[in-house]
């Protein structure tokens, strides 16, 4: 039996970073953070950890990252003071597990 040499394969020419590709992803549109992983590439626990830096980085340049709070789906609480921008658990009202996601942007 003759062996056939792997070809080795070219990665893709990226020109941005994960962070300028999420900030160009979120002027143009609202998304959560599972779209915006779907969108970029990369996990959902990675997009929310640099979020929490593009928060700053957007701040600096007279901009703003809008967010959405977390809704319950069931009785309609708002995570209106929540800092964490992770989707939460339950809710602390029903104890529903039925939680839409926050919703994040760029102004």
């Amino acid at each position: 039996m003759k062996i056939k040499p792997k070809v080795p394969s070219i990665p893709q020419e990226k020109h941005d970073t994960f962070r300028q590709e999420i900030i160009s992803v979120l002027t143009r549109q609202t998304l959560s953070a599972r779209e915006i992983s779907a969108e970029v590439g990369i996990p959902e626990k990675e997009v929310v950890d640099h979020l929490g830096h593009i928060r700053i980085a957007v701040r600096k340049s007279k901009g703003r990252l809008m967010i959405i709070p977390a809704e319950c789906k069931k009785c309609g609480f708002k995570f209106k003071k929540r800092e964490r921008l992770n989707k939460p658990g339950k809710c602390p009202i029903c104890r529903s597990q039925q939680i839409q996601a926050p919703l994040f942007s760029i102004s």
